[in-house]
């Protein structure tokens, strides 16, 4: 099953986090955050959304960084997907 967002959603999966610290601590699961930096896996076409005209900005592949509790959280073929607004994304990380 594939996903198709529609108008100004965009599906992301999470990059995977790191599992040590930089002075090599390695963190159990509970400790760690949920991630911001995201993988782009499907973009709406955008068009007009509450009257007003909204450019997509994000491409397929782009590595994005969202707002910390944003978004729907889907689970298809065992992997993890969130929907988020393109107003959810705070910056692309390149």
């Amino acid at each position: 099953m594939t996903l198709k967002p529609l108008l100004d959603r965009v599906v992301v999966k999470s990059v995977e986090a790191e599992e040590t610290t930089k002075s090599g601590i390695i963190l159990a699961g509970s400790a760690k955050e949920k991630p911001q930096v995201m993988e782009v896996v499907a973009v709406g076409p955008g068009g007009i959304v509450d009257g007003k005209e909204v450019e997509m900005y994000v491409k397929v592949g782009d590595r994005v960084i969202t707002a910390k509790y944003t978004g729907t959280e889907v689970k298809i073929d065992d992997v993890e997907y969130t929907i988020v607004k393109q107003e959810d994304i705070l910056a692309i990380a390149e």
